[in-house]
């Protein structure tokens, strides 16, 4: 019988373990730090685990991350070298994403805010409406969800335009790719949503020059990482006016601490990093699959590429 430890900093095991074994009845789950012999672990089914643990697992064959983002396991200096590291990225993540990012573009595009603002105020002012057709969102980020994220925006009509480190093709997205076609995509991005991959290239890649070669007036949509931003170059932005306002759901320090002069900024929508997480009825058949293709030899999916960090 295989055996898997699960470890993870934020998620109850009391809601994974049964669809863990409803999932994979014959895997025998230990929940760190009881785990008992070391050298018995097969899986790690992990996210955030300790620093060093999974060096300890001597007989490791697989590192499941519970989540799409691996930056935090990658900066662990003791992660081991030979051991394969799968990103999660199964249904209920991207389709969280999705109704996340097209939320706070409809929101942006139909300004709701604008409109509560006014009913706090008990203002009747109607205002002029631009069609999604003549709307161009700035996908920065062609990944799985990236380009699940383009496809629903498409289907409302928007342009869209997308951004990734090297050429890919989605239908209906208009398409840049690498740091020479950067700036062009960017001067037509009037909704910019950020779902990148954190790595050293994409690390405070949200900065001054970069709001500088958005539209004036154009928003910025945060749901990749919270390193991904330069917090004080989107302050002096959004002061100056360039920027019109910014949606954030990721921080460099979560939960973001009091005091912190996002809080009461008011050009800026904040949420809790709940765009997207993955449920265990979905995430668990996910990796049941991931597994057997493992123990069959068949390749994996979604296994890190750790040149690039993702």
């Amino acid at each position: 019988m295989p055996v898997a430890v699960f470890a993870s900093a934020t998620d109850d095991p009391a809601q994974w373990l049964p669809a863990l074994r409803e999932a994979m009845p014959a895997l025998e789950v230990r929940v760190w730090p009881e785990i008992g012999d070391p050298a018995g672990i097969d899986y790690a089914i992990v996210w955030k685990p300790p620093a060093g643990m999974l060096a300890a697992l001597p007989k490791l064959k697989v590192i499941y991350s519970l989540g799409a983002g691996i930056d935090a396991m990658l900066r662990d200096p003791t992660l081991p070298a030979d051991v394969p590291l799968v990103r999660m990225v199964d249904l209920s993540l991207s389709e969280g994403m999705v109704e996340y990012v097209a939320e706070q573009v409809l929101a942006i595009h139909r300004q709701a805010r604008t409109y509560r603002a006014q009913q706090a105020a008990g203002e009747w002012l109607q205002h002029d409406q631009r069609l999604a057709r003549d709307t161009t969102v700035g996908i920065l980020g062609l990944g799985t969800l990236g380009a699940a994220a383009a496809r629903a925006l498409t289907a409302l009509n928007f342009r869209v335009a997308g951004w990734s480190r090297t050429p890919k093709a989605v239908t209906g997205v208009e398409g840049f790719a690498g740091a020479e076609q950067l700036g062009a995509f960017l001067a037509r991005s009037e909704i910019l949503v950020c779902l990148l991959p954190l790595t050293a290239e994409t690390e405070d890649i949200l900065d001054r020059r970069l709001f500088a070669a958005l539209p004036r007036g154009a928003w910025v949509v945060n749901a990749g990482r919270g390193h991904h931003l330069v917090d004080a170059d989107l302050i002096a932005a959004l002061d100056s006016g360039h920027l019109a306002g910014a949606v954030l759901d990721v921080f460099r320090t979560e939960p973001l601490p009091a005091g912190h002069p996002f809080w009461a900024h008011p050009k800026l929508v904040l949420t809790p990093h709940i765009a997207a997480s993955n449920n265990a009825k979905y995430a668990t058949q996910r990796l049941a699959e991931q597994i057997a293709r493992f123990e069959r030899g068949e390749p994996m999916e979604d296994v890190v590429d750790r040149s690039r960090g993702y």
